[in-house]
Formats: structure tokens, sequence, C-alpha cells
């Protein structure tokens, strides 16, 4: 199986989450798929979107698919686009701390 190599804007959430003392594994595999960033100690998933997950039909299918998985195991998916990373990574990873 190859590498999966994470996003720029995945590993800058990463480190972020990781500064605030949150423990994080990426591209993580749940069994059904790899996870951008998991939280285990909170079990949530988190996925680093580009713009492809919103404007392409077959791919907006395929994340549904992947999120009724996330939700039979209990383990729930927040979506986060690029673009928000980009613009409000502080913000963000305060907020995830904060759970």
């Amino acid at each position: 199986m190859p590498k999966i190599i994470s996003t720029t804007q995945t590993l800058k959430l990463a480190e972020e989450l990781n500064k605030r003392g949150i423990k994080t594994e990426l591209e993580h595999w749940d069994g059904h798929k790899h996870v951008d960033i998991y939280l285990p100690d909170v079990r949530l998933n988190i996925e680093v979107n580009g713009l492809q997950h919103y404007i392409n039909p077959a791919q907006i299918i395929a994340d549904f698919n992947r999120v009724h998985y996330s939700d039979e195991t209990k383990c729930p998916t927040l979506s986060i686009t690029n673009q928000l990373i980009e613009t409000h990574l502080q913000e963000i990873a305060n907020a995830i701390a904060s759970l």
C-alpha cells in the first residue's frame, strides 16, 4: 500500500493541536478509510478538505458514505476546508482544543 502523505493544511492543524496538548494521529486507518487527523482521546475524526469535496458530485457521495461509516462506529467526523485552515487556523485549533 502506498504511503499516504498529509496535506500542508492537515499538518498545520495537527501541529497547532499538538501545541495545545491534543494528541493527534495523522492518516489514521479506522478499518474503512484513512482519516486526515484522528483525536483518540475524544474519538473525533477530522477531515481537511479541498474544494473538490464540495463541487464534485461523485466526491460528495463518497464523503457521505465515509462519514456514515464513522457514525456507525460512534466516531464523528468534523470536516474543515483548506481555506478555513489558511484563514482561521488559531481559532479552529482553540475551538477543537476546548472539546
